[in-house]
């Protein structure tokens, strides 16, 4: 498998296709505008993205260290926002 070349929240924009119920669109055309709505999309996927690469983490650490309560995950997800904020970037999602 060829290494992704960017981060997420990274490099060019590129056109793809994308379908949804009519009422998730129009919720959104509605609550952003038309013009915002690529936008929009694009900080959601990013926000999953970054959230599922959190996850993993989380999990990994459990496995070698065993559980981790609410509050540490709640501490972990606060550093990872901090780091990943100062650097600008996050990695990528395995």
């Amino acid at each position: 498998m060829d290494e992704v070349p960017y981060s997420v929240g990274e490099g060019p924009a590129t056109r793809v296709s994308l379908s949804l119920p009519e009422g998730t669109a129009e919720a959104i055309r509605r609550r952003v505008g038309k013009r915002e709505f690529s936008a929009f999309i694009t900080e959601a996927v990013e926000r999953e993205l970054r959230g599922q690469i959190l996850d993993e983490y989380l999990a990994d650490y459990e496995s070698r260290k065993g559980p981790i309560s609410g509050p540490e995950q709640q501490r972990a997800s606060q550093i990872f926002d901090e780091v990943f904020a100062e650097e600008g970037e996050w990695p990528a999602a395995s």
